[in-house]
């Protein structure tokens, strides 16, 4: 097996995409053959070169040198340290971006980034659908990758560690919100998000479609080590946004009945989540041809299609909640129809329009329609430990960066199983 030499902070920092692909391969010195030959020929210049034996780090990082993205109109500033696409204006395509982050603090951590998952809000977003966007505007929110570097405050993470940023990257950490027993920062009024929001300072948050993220230690997440990080990625943003409600509203007791409406990004999550708790899940769906992977391979107990009737009532009146994905115009009513007393219908999609409340129906099942916000930061560890304690992944599929604004239409086709995973580290090279 070949053994690559421990590298010094001052090579981690000359080469932290690399340092990134090793501490893939392995946390020790020697690596599978076989792995490092399928890593230099997914990440590297040469698939040609074979290495055995001892090499030094120098020597692994030269494997997978690879030339330079393009900087876009920014390419004569030598100043700017990171390399992103983002949407310029409204409804423009994504192109390549390039701008500073900033430099690592007392209590930052620096993550060289591996995948980057594209969330439908991405897309809102970028063409400034629900208004108020903030450009250039570099996406993404669901981001998986490598530490690079530390702050000297820092004691949670050490160079090495897999890490991951969700939706939010700061809060003013003082508010009732944020602090104990609370701690559900999402809801702080000065919440910084990943991305189209701004620093305390003023300055633009951009996203996860770039090199690397510098965030507060505190906003970072401590990923699976058993998790492939193209799979964990996902799980920032559509895993903790299913996993929240299911805990907030007390869906997580085992045995209880849950339904799952929508099949998509969210919903196959919720699945897999939702049997990870040991609930019995029933995906509803207006898509017959979803039902065998629904439960063949997501796990899911039943499959109804929420245009048959007689499904319909054949499960009216037995779940304990539902977890509503959709975010298009559906009939409310009909899901209250297949609650319990007292049940709980909880929306996560977000329609275009308002859609019509069905009261009478609500009144005599004493049911509580409620909505959630993803999660907070104690929460979506908790469901990251989850995952990686049952082997939950997200399903994807990896695109280059270059295929951003082709899997932007795809998605609103609804056209990818179930979530696309942007491979940052082997397209984006800085």
């Amino acid at each position: 097996m070949p053994r690559i030499h421990a590298p010094n902070a001052v090579e981690v920092k000359q080469h932290p995409r690399e340092f990134s692909l090793l501490r893939q391969l392995t946390t020790g010195e020697e690596i599978d053959a076989s792995l490092l030959a399928e890593y230099v020929k997914l990440y590297g210049s040469d698939p040609a070169k074979q290495p055995n034996g001892e090499m030094s780090f120098s020597e692994f990082a030269s494997l997978f040198a690879k030339p330079a993205s393009s900087r876009g109109a920014s390419a004569s500033d030598p100043a700017t340290n990171c390399l992103g696409w983002a949407a310029k204006e409204a409804g423009k395509p994504l192109e390549p971006f390039a701008f500073d982050r900033r430099p690592v603090g007392p209590h930052d951590i620096r993550i060289q980034i591996a995948f980057a998952g594209i969330c439908h809000s991405d897309v809102h977003q970028a063409r400034d659908e629900w208004g108020g966007s903030l450009f250039p505007m570099v996406p993404g929110h669901e981001i998986a990758g490598i530490v690079t570097e530390v702050g000297s405050e820092v004691t949670a993470f050490a160079p090495g560690d897999r890490a991951g940023v969700g939706c939010m990257v700061d809060s003013c950490r003082a508010c009732s919100f944020c602090a104990p027993p609370r701690c559900e920062e999402q809801f702080c009024a000065k919440c910084v998000y990943t991305y189209n929001s701004k620093h305390a300072d003023g300055s633009l948050a951009h996203g996860g479609y770039s090199t690397h993220l510098v965030v507060r230690d505190c906003f970072a997440l401590r990923l699976p080590s058993n998790l492939p990080l193209d799979e964990t990625a996902p799980l920032m943003c559509a895993g903790i946004t299913v996993y929240s409600p299911m805990k907030t509203f007390g869906l997580d007791k085992p045995g209880m009945k849950i339904g799952v409406v929508g099949l998509g990004g969210l919903g196959h999550m919720a699945v897999k989540l939702g049997k990870g708790l040991g609930l019995h899940v029933t995906v509803i769906s207006t898509s017959p041809g979803k039902k065998e992977e629904a439960i063949k391979v997501l796990g899911a107990d039943a499959f109804i299609v929420s245009k048959n009737e007689e499904e319909m009532k054949a499960l009216a009146n037995s779940l304990d909640g539902i977890i509503d994905t959709v975010s298009a115009q559906h009939d409310l009513g009909a899901l209250v129809g297949l609650l319990k007393v007292d049940g709980k219908l909880v929306l996560v999609g977000v329609p275009d329009k308002p859609m019509a409340l069905p009261q009478a129906a609500i009144i005599f099942k004493r049911c509580t329609i409620a909505g959630s916000l993803i999660g907070s930061i104690q929460q979506t560890q908790e469901m990251l430990d989850l995952c990686g304690e049952k082997g939950i992944g997200s399903m994807v599929e990896r695109i280059p960066i270059e295929k951003v604004n082709e899997a932007y239409e795809r998605m609103i086709k609804s056209d990818v199983r179930y979530r696309f995973v942007i491979d940052i580290q082997g397209s984006l090279i800085n």
